[in-house]
């Protein structure tokens, strides 16, 4: 076993060690030239399986980096989306009759419509709920409504 890694612990309980809600890199970059916009871009969730896809904040950009097998529901786009004193907030989203392999992480994306260009903003791996396994039902993420939302810009 390598350092910190437990008998019979899963590859994503490893990962979650090293690791806790954080803007992928290139989205810091392309929130700091403006390309992208969080309250006029299309913005939305993707629930990821762990299994299939491991996080690599400071290389992956675009969806098509999240492997199509790890993607277990995508929601709608975000609503009535606000960023104030650096802090970005949304309504609560319902993802619609959800099944399949269970989810470890949310992640926002800018949605262009093209995988290759939808770039990916956040990763959210710590959360009440999370892992959920879907079991047919519609699943709803409801963000913090603590003083730093979905997220604050540090």
């Amino acid at each position: 076993m390598g350092e910190g890694q437990g008998e019979g612990e899963t590859k994503y309980e490893r990962e979650k060690k090293n690791m806790s809600n954080s803007l992928y890199t290139k989205a810091k970059q392309a929130l700091i030239a403006a390309d992208i916009d969080l309250e006029s871009d299309t913005v939305k969730a993707v629930l990821v399986d762990g299994a299939d896809y491991t996080p690599n904040l400071s290389a992956h950009q675009y969806l098509s980096d999240i492997p199509s097998a790890g993607r277990i529901a995508t929601s709608g786009a975000l609503q009535n989306k606000t960023v104030t004193d650096g802090v970005f907030d949304a309504d609560d989203i319902t993802v619609s009759s959800v099944s399949g392999d269970q989810f470890e992480y949310v992640i926002l994306f800018k949605d262009t419509g093209v995988e290759t260009t939808s770039r990916l903003i956040l990763l959210i791996d710590t959360a009440t709920g999370l892992p959920c396994t879907p079991n047919g039902s519609d699943i709803t993420i409801q963000w913090s409504s603590g003083t730093d939302k979905i997220f604050r810009l540090s």
